[in-house]
């Protein structure tokens, strides 16, 4: 089944193919300069750290909706063991079986295709069984700091939640910019709060995953006239799920990590950043979000901060 001509026009739109040269495999993170740090660091305020990942647990997110994707399984390797002798130090170790998209976490470029194609017009089939995403894997990406701006669309309604049918738009995140009182602009990361944690913390993991709200199709272009470097939210699909346009799965995905080259992420827990930025009334911080560099990987773990 091939992608709908309204993919095809947005694509047309947003595309950054060249835009940093034939050997760019970083996308949008271009866009994070030095002087985008700097003003980033001048954000801070008060100086509250917010964490904003969820614990990595057996009994984490994933449902089996998405193939694959596993919750950590999580043993001990070593327990108290003195490897030097009776009466000398003992040491505790670790080891765990996880996806790397199983909780909070970022999608490398190379985490979606279409039509034979990954970023920068890259075949998809550099991206094998034994070496991984031979170009734009989650390793390339060199620091993830920039100023980070939380679109509190679901505050922006009046909400706790977006319904589960509801196609964030670019009108919903200019309400959402308004209620922030701040404009986004180049090299930010955007975070988009749609409040569907709230199901998932509530303990119900089916309903968290399906029906979610999520970003339209149309955001993407929103996007891409600000020039933001990377966006993610608290669902764990990123756009609505099921899509608003019959059969057109991932589209968004599509758009964002191929198109445009642009990170997202997903099943941020926003919750306490929304609280803590409204009691502050000011929602631009300093993010720290560095992906763990899992060599050829198309996704990883991360435990983000906002520091107000």
């Amino acid at each position: 089944m091939s992608l709908p001509a309204e993919f095809h026009d947005i694509a047309t739109r947003v595309n950054n193919w060249g835009r940093w040269g034939a050997e760019d495999e970083i996308g949008t993170l271009n866009l994070i300069t030095d002087a985008v740090v700097r003003d980033a660091v001048a954000t801070v305020r008060s100086g509250l750290r917010v964490p904003l990942a969820l614990p990595l647990q057996q009994d984490g997110v994933q449902s089996g909706l998405i193939p694959g994707r596993i919750n950590p399984l999580h043993t001990m390797v070593q327990i108290n063991q003195e490897l030097f002798g009776p009466g000398t130090v003992a040491t505790s170790d670790d080891a765990a079986v996880l996806s790397l998209q199983t909780a909070t976490h970022w999608d490398a470029l190379t985490h979606a295709s279409h039509s034979g194609r990954i970023y920068n017009g890259r075949p998809a089939d550099t991206i094998t069984a034994h070496e991984g995403a031979r170009f734009s894997g989650i390793d390339k990406v060199p620091h993830l700091v920039s100023r980070g701006i939380l679109l509190d669309v679901a505050r922006a309604h009046g909400a706790d939640r977006l319904p589960g049918d509801h196609a964030v738009t670019p009108e919903d995140l200019d309400a959402a910019e308004d209620l922030a009182g701040v404009r986004v602009r180049s090299g930010d990361i955007v975070l988009v709060r749609t409040g569907q944690m709230r199901v998932y913390l509530s303990g119900d993991r089916p309903a968290y995953a399906h029906p979610s709200p999520g970003l339209s199709i149309r955001t993407p272009e929103w996007f891409r006239a600000r020039d933001v470097a990377a966006v993610a939210n608290d669902t764990l699909t990123f756009e609505i799920f099921p899509p608003e346009i019959e059969d057109l799965w991932l589209g968004v995905h599509a758009l964002d990590l191929v198109e445009m080259g642009m990170l997202q992420g997903q099943n941020w827990n926003l919750e306490a950043l929304s609280t803590a930025c409204a009691e502050e009334k000011r929602y631009a911080f300093l993010l720290s979000a560095m992906p763990e560099p899992f060599v050829g990987a198309t996704g990883t773990p991360v435990a983000p901060v906002a520091v107000l």
